[in-house]
C-alpha cells in the first residue's frame, strides 16, 4: 500500500511539472473589422451577391489597390483589372497570398474569400480565355475599397542661391528630384542672364518632387527654414540682389496653412522672419549648368548650413 501510494505521489508531480513545460499559449486577441452597412453584409458575411452593373467599382481604371471591405488588406492591383463585361468588376491576377478558394455551397463553382478575414468576395473561373492568364476573378464591389496610388507632389521655396537650397533639399529621404529655376517675374522663359541683370523680377526657386506617404510638405518646409536665413532681407549670405530673397510659393491653401505656422513658431522664438508667402506661379526651368551644381563639382555650399531653428 506504501508503495502504491508513492507510486501515485511520484505521477502526481510528473504531471504537474509536465504542464508546467508546456510551452504557454498566446492570448488571443480579437482585430476589430471595419463596420459593415446591410448591403455589405449581406455579400460579405452571408455570401450574397450585388446586381450586376450596379457596383462603384465595374468600370474604374485609376490607378491604385483594391482592398478587403471588412478588413483593408490588399487584395488585387488596378493593373491586373479588366472590363469582362459580365457586370461586377475582374481580375486575372491578385495579391499573392491574399485570396484564397474554396468550393462553393452549390457544388458547382470556386468561392473566392479574404484570406485574411474570410470576407466573401465573389468567385474565380479559368478557362475564358479573356486574358492571356486565361483566369478570372469576378468580385463584389461591396467588398472592396480602392485605394488610389500616390502620386508625387511639388513644392516650390526660394531661398538665396539655389544652388545651396537644392543640395540640401535634395538630401531628404522621401524626395525624389530637385530642380533650380526662377518663379515670380514677369517675363516667359527667363535665362540666368535675364534674371541677374535685366531685372525681371524672378527669384531664384527649387522645385522640390517628393512622395508625401514619405515625408510631409511640413517636414520639406521645417528643413527649408533652416538651410537658409528667413530673417536676411536683402539677399542670402554674400549673395545680395531681389533674385536672392527668401519665399515660398505655395499651391493650395494647406500649404500656406503649414508655411504661416512655421513662420509664427518662429516669430515666436525671436526671429524676424522676411519670407514672402506667395501663390504659386509658373516655374521655369535653370539652364543645365546650375543643375546638381555641387553634385557635379564636389563643392560645398558657401552660402547655405544646417542651424536648427525649430
Amino acid at each position: 500500500m506504501k508503495t502504491l501510494l508513492i507510486a501515485l505521489a511520484i505521477g502526481v508531480i510528473g504531471l504537474i511539472l509536465s504542464a508546467n513545460n508546456q510551452p504557454k499559449q498566446l492570448e488571443t486577441i480579437n482585430i476589430p473589422y471595419n463596420k459593415l452597412t446591410a448591403a455589405e453584409e449581406r455579400v460579405i458575411v452571408h455570401k450574397g451577391t450585388e446586381l450586376p452593373y450596379s457596383g462603384k467599382y465595374y468600370l474604374t481604371e485609376d490607378a491604385g489597390v483594391y482592398k478587403c471591405k471588412r478588413c483593408d488588406a490588399p487584395l488585387y492591383n488596378s493593373g491586373d483589372k479588366f472590363d469582362s463585361h459580365c457586370g461586377w468588376p475582374s481580375f486575372d491576377d491578385e495579391v499573392e497570398g491574399a485570396v484564397k478558394r474554396i468550393p462553393d455551397a452549390d457544388g458547382r463553382r470556386v468561392e473566392i474569400v479574404c484570406a485574411n478575414c474570410n470576407a466573401h468576395l465573389g468567385h474565380v473561373f479559368e478557362g475564358e480565355h479573356m486574358t492571356d492568364k486565361n483566369i478570372r476573378h469576378c468580385v463584389n464591389s461591396l467588398s472592396l475599397n480602392f485605394a488610389p496610388e500616390v502620386k508625387e507632389k511639388k513644392a516650390y521655396f526660394a531661398g538665396g542661391c539655389f544652388w545651396g537650397v537644392e543640395y540640401y533639399l535634395e538630401a531628404l529621404s522621401g524626395v525624389s528630384d530637385v530642380v533650380s529655376g526662377y518663379m515670380g517675374g514677369r517675363t516667359k522663359n527667363p535665362t540666368y542672364y535675364d534674371v541677374s541683370y535685366k531685372r525681371t523680377g524672378h527669384l531664384e526657386v527649387v522645385e522640390v518632387t517628393y512622395d508625401p506617404a514619405v515625408i510631409s510638405y511640413e517636414k520639406i518646409a521645417r528643413t527649408f527654414f533652416e538651410i537658409h536665413d528667413p530673417t536676411q532681407a536683402n539677399g542670402q549670405g554674400p549673395d545680395i540682389g531681389s533674385q536672392y530673397l527668401s519665399a515660398v510659393f505655395y499651391e493650395n491653401s494647406d500649404e500656406k496653412k503649414s508655411i504661416e505656422k512655421l513662420i509664427s513658431l518662429l516669430k515666436t522664438k525671436g526671429f524676424k522672419v522676411v519670407t514672402k508667402v506667395r501663390p504659386k506661379v509658373p516655374f521655369y526651368k535653370a539652364e543645365e549648368g546650375h543643375q546638381d551644381y555641387y553634385k557635379r563639382t564636389k563643392k560645398e555650399p558657401y552660402c547655405h548650413g544646417y542651424v536648427k531653428r525649430f
